[in-house]
């Protein structure tokens, strides 16, 4: 048995990812076996305060919107971060969503919904950021930036900054099922 303490903000949003940063920055002290952060950064300025906080102790994969998000072929992300995170050595991965990706197109266009609406709608139950966090494991598995069954701390959120962090096992999409999330270190409970 252990007794471990979960950091609770009061609402999503943008106030927390200093503190939600602070308390991933604890938790690597405590989890020595950790390797990899993933980050939810569509502009990349929280990987960038991720950095400044933790350092080079791990890896940190940034982890942006895919290209057309916002608008035909627009980035969500300049040029110019992503050469201040290559500069200290933070990848950038631009991906379809795990959740959405081409279904989005499908359902845009016919109505419905997706079996992946279902597994996102599921997750986003205890938070947008654990949805996110579930999302991007999945994303970076699939382009090889993290292996499956290595534990990692993922963070997410919903839309600018980050309130979430958990740690967990990434699979690759098609053994989705097979994700586990083995702790939350933050999220907000409303």
């Amino acid at each position: 048995m252990a007794r471990k303490f979960i950091t609770y903000f009061e609402k999503e949003g943008n106030d927390y990812t200093e503190e939600l940063i602070m308390a991933v920055k604890d938790k690597l002290e405590s989890s020595k076996h950790i390797k990899r952060i993933l980050i939810a950064s569509a502009s990349g300025e929280s990987a960038l305060k991720l950095y400044n906080a933790v350092g080079d102790e791990v890896e940190i994969i940034n982890v942006t919107h895919h290209m057309g998000f916002s608008g035909p072929n627009e980035s969500d992300i300049s040029e110019e971060m992503i050469e201040k995170l290559e500069d200290v050595g933070i990848k950038t991965y631009f991906g379809l969503h795990a959740f959405s990706g081409a279904a989005r197109g499908v359902t845009n266009k016919y109505g419905g919904y997706s079996p992946l609406d279902v597994v996102a709608d599921t997750f986003r139950m205890f938070s947008h950021g654990v949805k996110v966090a579930g999302e991007i494991s999945i994303m970076a598995a699939d382009a090889g930036l993290v292996p499956v069954g290595e534990e990692i701390i993922a963070i997410g959120g919903r839309a600018h900054g980050v309130d979430t962090a958990v740690i967990l096992t990434p699979v690759n999409s098609k053994n989705l099922f097979d994700l586990k999330f083995h702790e939350i270190i933050a999220m907000p409970r409303d």
